[in-house]
């Protein structure tokens, strides 16, 4: 097994929010250890996810340059699972039969095609297992 683990766009929201110190620390810390370590990963689902609120839900949205400066300095080294007909195929497969949301599903299958044994995200049950990839709350 790998020591990859994914994060969830949460992560990256809570790395900025100021109203939640505790969760910024921990959100930055795991980020960090995600560039440090090279274990970490992200899809673009994060991404897109992350500037959808960075750019207009912020109390002070994310300016244009800083987007491109984060894009290039964090989310590029991270990514590794592009969009496909397996990812969107084991996504519906999770919703349908697992039960799971299907953005959640679209993480969850990006972790697994990522080969992650871990996906930190709040958004889904701590403990929870997809096969070999377990759920963990960072931020319990």
């Amino acid at each position: 097994m790998s020591d990859r683990f994914f994060l969830d766009t949460n992560i990256f929201v809570y790395s900025f929010d100021q109203s939640a110190p505790a969760k910024a620390r921990r959100a930055a810390q795991l980020i960090r250890d995600a560039l440090t370590t090279q274990k970490g990963v992200i899809s673009y689902q994060v991404v897109q996810e992350f500037f959808n609120v960075a750019l207009k839900r912020f109390l002070q949205p994310m300016q244009a340059a800083d987007a491109g400066q984060y894009l290039s300095t964090v989310f590029r080294p991270l990514l590794a699972v592009h969009s496909s007909q397996a990812l969107y195929g084991e996504a519906l497969h999770l919703h349908v039969l697992r039960g799971v949301s299907w953005y959640d599903a679209l993480i969850v299958s990006a972790a697994i095609q990522a080969r992650c044994e871990i996906l930190f995200s709040e958004d889904l049950q701590h403990g929870q297992r997809f096969g070999s990839l377990q759920v963990r709350n960072p931020f319990l």
